[in-house]
């Protein structure tokens, strides 16, 4: 299986909402698109991002790819090990 954002062969992925569940809930709205991501990409996003400007600006694969945060995890993490549990950090 590969990780959508980093590119990665790893054992599982997640679900990440790209608009957050948070936002569709509330307004009673289906769920929105999703991608397929690995469990490290989807910590480092959720820890770097607050979901108001995930939902309004990082709300597709591509956006998420073009920022500059996340770009530099990215070439961080493509180097890592599959298998290894990756910590994520606030910046």
């Amino acid at each position: 299986m590969t990780c959508e954002l980093c590119g990665r062969d790893v054992e599982r992925l997640t679900v990440h909402h790209l608009i957050p569940r948070q936002n569709t809930k509330r307004k009673k709205m289906k769920p929105g698109p999703i991608i397929n991501i690995c469990p490290a990409c989807h910590r480092q996003i959720h820890a770097l991002f607050p979901n108001a400007r995930l939902a309004l600006e990082l709300n597709t694969c591509e956006a998420l790819k073009n920022d500059p945060q996340m770009q530099k995890f990215l070439a961080w993490v493509r180097k890592q090990k599959p298998d290894k549990r990756v910590r994520v950090y606030r910046s």
